[in-house]
């Protein structure tokens, strides 16, 4: 069987940053193969419409309005899921900030932005992942999944130093959690032609990092949501603490 094709009835998915692009992209494939998805976004409406779209295909979603570095929050969403529901199998540590305004030097970005940066995109997979913790203990299969970047290769930039910080508490939170049989990975997308880096990046930013990678096409979401299929399914299921790559070979180093 497939990896594509594992069936995930059953299974319950909390998606951070869930109401547009990967998230969404994560939630409709999870959905598609009989989870029951939860779309958490600090914009509720994107994530009650994409939690609506999902359902009109046939498939089992809702949504919560959720900031991943307010703790109380978090805690209050997470409890809520775990009681509706018995429990969570599949949490997707997806929200971050990755747009322009974060790939550029520290001193532009300033302290206040520095730090939202790394509440968000760090203290995030902390507080969620800690946050369902308690809810995926002793679930078959329980998997957390965090999305880092090829960035975190280059560190180019603040942005690229917090991507560098989720591969680590990947590792980390993957040696805690295995207790709970509970297993962490992560994946750093390379360059992901989704209509945002289309709209955002110049074109000869987008030049620059094809002319590195060694798989001369266009990266796809389908090849991140594939990324997480295989992450989430028991054909991983000896594979933890690894940030597995998807960059057309952008990241490659030794």
């Amino acid at each position: 069987m497939r990896v594509s094709d594992e069936i995930h009835h059953g299974k319950v998915a909390v998606i951070t940053g869930g109401g547009r692009g990967f998230g969404k992209a994560f939630g409709t494939a999870l959905a598609a193969r009989g989870a029951h998805v939860v779309l958490a976004d600090i914009d509720g409406h994107a994530a009650a419409s994409a939690a609506t779209e999902i359902v009109a295909k046939g498939g089992s979603a809702s949504a919560a309005a959720c900031d991943v570095a307010d703790e109380a929050v978090v805690a209050a969403v997470f409890g809520e899921v775990a009681e509706e529901h018995g429990g969570i199998d599949i949490l997707v540590n997806n929200a971050g900030l990755h747009s322009a305004a974060y790939n550029k030097p520290s001193a532009e970005i300033g302290i206040a932005g520095l730090r939202r940066l790394f509440d968000v995109n760090v203290m995030g997979v902390y507080i969620c992942s800690l946050a369902a913790r308690p809810a995926m203990s002793g679930r078959p299969g329980a998997a957390v999944v965090n999305i880092s970047s090829s960035a975190a290769y280059g560190n180019r930039a603040a942005y690229g130093v917090s991507k560098l910080a989720v591969r680590g508490a990947t590792a980390q939170l993957a040696r805690e959690f295995a207790a709970d049989g509970i297993r962490v990975n992560a994946i750093a997308p390379g360059l992901i032609f989704t209509d945002t880096i289309r709209a955002e990046l110049p074109k000869d930013e987008a030049a620059r990092v094809m002319s590195q990678q060694i798989l001369s096409r266009e990266g796809e979401e389908r090849d991140i949501v594939d990324a997480l299929l295989y992450l989430v399914s028991p054909a991983s299921s000896f594979v933890t603490g690894e940030t597995l790559r998807v960059t057309g070979g952008f990241a490659l180093s030794v």
